[in-house]
């Protein structure tokens, strides 16, 4: 049985990474070493890590997160738009928007190339309606 699947980030700067995590994406520390952070945010969680810690493999070290994007869905993303998309925070990457697959989206920066997708549903296009799965049986 699996109890638990989160991401962790790979950093050069565990500090930086969880200032960005902490300060405007809002998850709270729930252990914290000088090379790993664990962080939750409404039973979310993710992780960053040193990016040359002995606990991963030799042949992998040195090598951050990049090109790595973080979704984060949320009931309203016009208030996180407006709550994030100031002068000071995260460089936005991706103006919010409509997209016919059902999404009302936009993207922000984070640490070391990381890139977070804040998220509210929508109603997709007809296009897209019939790619969707049937929900399962209750």
């Amino acid at each position: 049985m699996l109890t638990s699947c989160y991401p962790v980030l790979a950093t050069d700067d565990v500090a930086a990474a969880r200032a960005f995590w902490t300060g405007p994406m809002r998850f709270e520390v729930t252990f914290e070493a000088d090379w790993y952070v664990s962080l939750r945010r409404e039973g979310c969680e993710l992780a960053v890590l040193d990016r040359d810690h002995p606990t991963i493999p030799e042949a992998y070290r040195g090598v951050s997160a990049t090109g790595v994007l973080v979704n984060l869905e949320v009931d309203d993303v016009d208030a996180e738009w407006e709550r994030l998309a100031v002068p000071g925070g995260p460089a936005v990457t991706l103006e919010l928007r409509d997209e016919d697959f059902g999404q009302r989206h936009f993207i922000v920066a984070g640490p070391d190339g990381v890139l977070v997708d804040v998220i509210t549903e929508i109603p997709p296009s007809p296009e897209f309606a019939a790619a969707f799965a049937a929900p399962a049986p209750a």
